[in-house]
């Protein structure tokens, strides 16, 4: 059961909604059918070689930024 985002086109709002099924999804602002859905980035947990156990978090598009990333350059990870 994904969680989709989502953004208006009749009132320019911005939402994430789970789908079930063949569920169609509306506006919870206005309740319109009309949406564009948008692309994701989504955090996953990683295991390294030694067993541990990191989260790695990368830039959504709700803005939030990285953290948690080991890498040396956010070119590694594809975030921008």
């Amino acid at each position: 059961m994904p969680i989709y985002e989502y953004k208006c086109k009749t009132c320019g709002n911005n939402f994430e909604k789970l789908v079930i099924g063949s569920d169609i999804p509306s506006c919870p602002s206005c309740h319109s059918n009309d949406l564009n859905k948008l692309m994701s980035a989504c955090g996953f947990i990683s295991i390294t070689p030694s067993g541990a156990a990191g989260a790695v978090q990368t830039k959504s598009s709700a803005g939030t930024s990285c953290s948690g990333c080991s890498a040396t350059s956010c070119g590694t990870c594809g975030s921008k």
